[in-house]
């Protein structure tokens, strides 16, 4: 008897392969990334679904026992990222603090911002505020004390080593790298005023986080993934969460419609641009710009090393290029006037949708006459996609 308690700290209860512990110790950062996301960020945060009140206060319960994180300031947090992204209120932007800050120090901005009562006071409302919440769940260092203890007794001393990755896991991927990385390296789907990024197509090691641009394009979608070949495996909880019982889907990011039979604008061609206006718009860089720019290549004494140098810029946020990508792609369009004047009309539909003070009328008659003016722009893509602009609706087409 003495033998087995003298062994307890080293063993623990439960003796397992060395893979055995690994898988756990995934197993639980996993749901602890998956409560995360689904629970404080697309439900607290966003509000884009409702979830059964006894599914919120189990995910309550494991992020205060799994990460010690309090609701209420982790949202206000977040909300106050989007309300004042990469600005000096900005908390945690790798545009303001440098991407090294954010990695190695990401945790550390998110307290800072937590800290601050003001950020509380305006970004954390909705947020639970019960008995439980003020009594257990806000006593941070308790629930992952529990959990120290429950591994160590568990598993002994490997159990102190799972449990300090378990620690570390959700600071380094949350803190980290969606908010360091996620808007500093990465593919695009959407032209959105800030730096935001999908690191990858695959949303499974950080639940579904890592398709960020997309949320920054559609923060209120319960969905993160867009394209066919993405997949967002928080989403794919939710879903089965949803046949359950346990989750209502509230809100996801807009499918465009075409009626193909609707060939002049309306109030509804407005109303889905501007539902849809970042799919129409990357629409726009695919059939248009770079189009447009794969001729200006093959054209006669084209400048080609200037042309190539500014392919992406045609499509890129304007606002976010530095002053040397600027001067390259003013450069390009002054060397070609094609891409000069789908760039032209690039930004002119942009400011339909920017423009807040005009009436739908005003802007109605805005969109007719960019169209009209494109089929006349005697370029060819720009005149198809002029063509196919009406025919956006918000209802499907007829069956």
């Amino acid at each position: 008897m003495e033998l087995i308690l003298l062994n307890l700290p080293v063993l623990g209860l439960v003796e397992l392969p060395w893979w055995g512990y690994v898988v756990i110790t995934l197993m639980v950062t996993h749901i602890t990334i998956a409560s995360i996301t689904i629970y404080l960020h697309r439900f607290g945060a966003h509000r884009a679904l409702h979830l059964h009140p006894v599914t919120q206060h189990l995910f309550r319960f494991w992020l205060w026992f799994a990460t010690g994180t309090v609701t209420r300031e982790w949202v206000a947090v977040h909300r106050r990222h989007h309300a004042k992204v990469e600005t000096e209120e900005d908390p945690h932007s790798p545009q303001i603090h440098g991407i090294k800050k954010l990695l190695t120090e990401g945790y550390e901005l998110y307290r800072e911002g937590a800290a601050d009562p003001n950020t509380l006071e305006k970004y954390g409302f909705g947020m639970p505020d019960d008995w439980v919440e003020h009594n257990v769940y806000r006593k941070t260092f308790l629930g992952i004390a529990v959990l120290c203890i429950l591994n160590v007794v568990l598993f002994g001393a490997i159990g102190l080593v799972m449990w300090v990755v378990m620690m570390l896991w959700q600071p380094f991927f949350a803190a980290g790298v969606i908010n360091g990385l996620g808007h500093w390296s990465g593919y695009r789907n959407f032209e959105v005023q800030d730096a935001s990024t999908n690191l990858v197509p695959w949303g499974i090691l950080i639940g579904g986080e890592e398709l960020h641009n997309n949320h920054h394009a559609y923060p209120s979608s319960a969905r993160l993934s867009n394209r066919w070949y993405e997949f967002d495996i928080g989403w794919a909880y939710i879903k089965i969460m949803e046949f359950f019982g346990l989750a209502w889907v509230k809100k996801v990011a807009p499918r465009p419609h075409l009626v193909p039979s609707k060939s002049t604008a309306d109030l509804d061609t407005l109303k889905a641009l501007l539902i849809n206006r970042f799919q129409i718009m990357s629409n726009y860089a695919k059939t248009v710009l770079a189009q447009v720019h794969q001729e200006e290549l093959q054209r006669d004494g084209a400048d080609r090393t200037m042309l190539k140098s500014a392919r992406r810029l045609l499509a890129r946020e304007e606002s976010l290029l530095n002053p040397e990508a600027k001067a390259r792609l003013h450069a390009a369009l002054a060397e070609s006037q094609a891409l000069a004047v789908v760039y032209e009309y690039k930004q002119r539909l942009q400011a339909i949708w920017q423009e807040r003070s005009m009436t739908q009328e005003v802007l109605l008659q805005a969109l007719d006459e960019w169209c009209v003016q494109a089929e006349q722009s005697g370029i060819r893509a720009l005149q198809e996609f002029a063509r196919r602009l009406p025919s956006y609706s918000t209802q499907p087409a007829p069956a």
